[in-house]
């Protein structure tokens, strides 16, 4: 399946989840609505059928309208009369009883005499508690001279109860929708992983096929009889072997070395020398194409010599990858404060900031164009990285989408 097939279909699922949870949650919005209403309508009904019984005990004429609802937990119910506490509890909780309010409530009696409320009760319908209320935080209104207030108080906890099925529905949608996003990850992280492995085993066996034929073209010259009575030509020869022993030799550790880098078990073989004999050292068979210029007034520093020679190459090798036709590289040391810096800069093709950190990955390479089919394991900047960390050296990236890239590498020194 094609990345592009993938990339797709990534979308096309991430559309479809997203619409089941838009549509969940509506549906428990409309759900919690409906549970409003219909509480609301029966709260209604339910004191309405109270105001009846109390007109009808009082002797008095009902209202058209006696239930007012003042704000979504609180209901008033004009009475026309005085209304007596043990007569209201007893009407309130069977109406209630009747209409499926099975809930919390509070009650308070208004008197008229008084200008406040007489009598506060926390009741339910669920038990016979009973529990004194304060009566200084009422809603009280003019409209009528005798009048109860009920409140309900649990009214969010009442509609919760009463979707609980939503609720948990809603639960596990959003758990199908988590573990199959997590499963999507897993796939495409797999994906991503198998490409990367194919790429390295191609780019690996390109680069450990090269060496491995330049040393069988130079045994077989080195096989022929003539080879004996030409003494440069069999020097030479025999130091192309040695010199692509030596290539192989390092490709291999390298590789072997960024094992060991992951696992923490990179053992560095620390020694003093001087910079700049290791990076002379490394510039002879580019036969003066690189630039050096050594600007420290000391050289010395602490480090492995076959990783800082590795790490130096691999910097070279990057900027020349990454180079135009005529490559301008430039290896340039200086003392600053209290460090030695080796800074490799090129005039290449440069960095896009979006990836200035993913260099240093495994495998990753710049998409510009065909670059990303240059030679290499795509190891190289991950291991520069390694051996910094594992130095404890400062590494840094400056570049320039266009115009080039400048890496520096920062190496405390021991002061004498």
């Amino acid at each position: 399946m094609s990345r592009r097939t993938i990339q797709s279909l990534t979308i096309f699922s991430a559309v479809l989840i997203i619409g089941v949870v838009i549509t969940q949650i509506y549906w428990v919005k409309q759900a919690l609505d409906l549970r409003h209403r219909q509480f609301n309508q029966n709260a209604h009904v339910a004191l309405q059928d109270v105001a009846t019984k109390l007109a009808k005990v009082n002797g008095v004429m009902q209202s058209v309208n006696p239930v007012e609802q003042l704000s979504p937990q609180y209901f008033l119910v004009n009475t026309n009369a005085t209304t007596q506490p043990d007569l209201l509890e007893n009407f309130i909780k069977d109406s209630f009883q009747k209409n499926n309010l099975i809930t919390d409530f509070e009650v308070g009696i208004y008197d008229c005499t008084t200008n406040r409320m007489r009598y506060g009760m926390s009741l339910s319908t669920k038990n016979n508690d009973k529990i004194p209320t304060p009566t200084s935080n009422w809603i009280k209104t003019d409209k009528y001279p005798y009048y109860f207030g009920v409140r309900f108080p649990e009214q969010d906890t009442y509609f919760a109860g009463t979707i609980n099925g939503a609720i948990w529905s809603s639960v596990l949608v959003l758990v199908a929708v988590s573990f199959f996003a997590y499963a999507l990850f897993v796939i495409l992280r797999q994906k991503q992983l198998s490409e990367v492995q194919r790429d390295f085993v191609n780019n690996m066996t390109h680069e450990l096929q090269t060496p491995i034929s330049t040393i069988r073209i130079a045994a077989d010259v080195l096989n022929s009889d003539n080879i004996v009575n030409q003494p440069k030509r069999h020097k030479r020869y025999v130091q192309i072997v040695q010199d692509e022993i030596l290539r192989l030799q390092g490709q291999v550790e390298m590789v072997l070395s960024m094992a060991k880098a992951e696992r923490n078990a990179l053992t560095l073989q620390k020694e003093m020398m001087r910079s700049e004999d290791i990076i002379e050292s490394v510039l002879l068979p580019f036969e003066n194409k690189i630039t050096f210029l050594n600007h420290a007034a000391n050289t010395l520093i602490e480090a492995d010599p076959f990783h800082f020679r590795c790490m130096i190459n691999n910097l070279i090798d990057n900027a020349l990858k990454y180079s135009n036709e005529t490559p301008d590289v430039k290896i340039e040391t200086y003392n600053k404060g209290k460090c030695l810096v080796i800074a490799v800069q090129d005039h290449g093709i440069g960095i896009a900031p979006e990836y200035r950190k993913k260099i240093f990955n495994q495998f990753f390479r710049i998409p510009y164009g065909d670059v990303h089919n240059a030679k290499g394991f795509g190891i190289g900047l991950s291991y520069v990285k390694q051996i910094v960390r594992a130095h404890h050296w400062k590494l840094d990236l400056e570049s320039e989408l266009g115009k080039g890239s400048t890496f520096k590498i920062s190496i405390p020194q021991k002061q004498g």
